[in-house]
């Protein structure tokens, strides 16, 4: 009977000590590390981030025997909290100001690897055609994040709509606002809501991104348009902090910073999006 029973034991402690010992593939191990030939599953914004990947998947990925699984997410904050704990293996969506003030208002340990594109903002309206006729009193919408409301609000004054507090830089918010001749009311929204809102408000700032999911064209629609050169905006891929050197990942930047994949952005989307490459 002891010795039935000891071998019992026995293999029941083999069978968890396989059991932890094993990862399901793509799953991370406790160095970082995953399958090579597993997919890489990207959370992505659908546009362009996702067109940008669709290309890469179809015409560029298997010849370097990489695999792609990509994830669409029409918001900003699921994608850096589902890459934290483990559901996605990278994402590409955001700039590196909006991911280092995410890591530090949410704890998050994720590392922006690569830039690949830069989405302009832009200022657009549906009551006027240009900055002059912006009205007294008028209301702009603007996006609520910490990072996008800086870069909006430096929008509008590198366009002499507004001045702002010396040294506010791209942490400014309404309270950096120094001079305001139209006396203009902003509106902080989410990101996602800020074309929906171009009926409600006078004009609106908007991420380059969702403006082309509203079927907005920055490069002929918006009344005025972010600069590309030496913009520190450009979107990028990002993973969690210690799978930087995942050769998938690696696999993937060279894709994407490619020149295959900069002609593609260029013929697309004619100036709408910006390759960083």
């Amino acid at each position: 009977m002891r010795r039935t029973l000891g071998l019992v034991i026995a293999a029941v402690v083999a069978l968890v000590l396989s059991a932890c010992g094993s990862s399901s593939p793509g799953t991370a191990t406790a160095t970082g590390s995953a399958a090579a030939d597993a997919p890489l599953k990207v959370g992505v914004s659908p546009v362009p981030h996702a067109q940008i990947l669709k290309y890469v998947a179809d015409n560029l990925a298997a010849a370097k025997g990489l695999k792609l699984e990509l994830v669409e997410f029409s918001d900003y904050v699921q994608p850096n909290l589902q890459l934290q704990d483990g559901r996605l293996d990278a994402n590409y969506f955001q700039h590196k100001p909006y991911l280092d003030d995410f890591n530090a208002s949410k704890g998050t340990k994720l590392s922006f690897v690569a830039p690949v594109h830069l989405e302009p903002l832009g200022l657009y309206s549906r009551k006027v055609k240009d900055l002059a006729s912006l009205p007294q009193g008028g209301t702009v919408a603007v996006p609520n994040d910490a990072t996008n409301l800086g870069r909006a609000l430096k929008l509008l004054a590198d366009n002499g709509v507004v001045t702002l507090k010396d040294g506010a830089g791209t942490a400014a918010t309404e309270r950096d606002v120094a001079g305001n001749p139209k006396n203009l009311t902003f509106r902080p929204l989410e990101a996602a809501q800020l074309p929906r809102s171009l009926d409600d408000v006078d004009a609106a700032v908007i991420n380059g991104n969702y403006a082309l999911e509203a079927d907005l064209d920055p490069s002929s629609d918006a009344l005025v348009l972010e600069k590309a050169e030496g913009n520190p905006y450009a979107n990028g891929l990002v993973v969690a902090e210690g799978r930087e050197s995942d050769p998938r990942v690696k696999t993937l930047v060279g894709l994407l910073t490619g020149p295959e994949v900069k002609k593609y952005i260029e013929e697309t989307f004619k100036g709408s999006v910006v390759s960083a490459a």
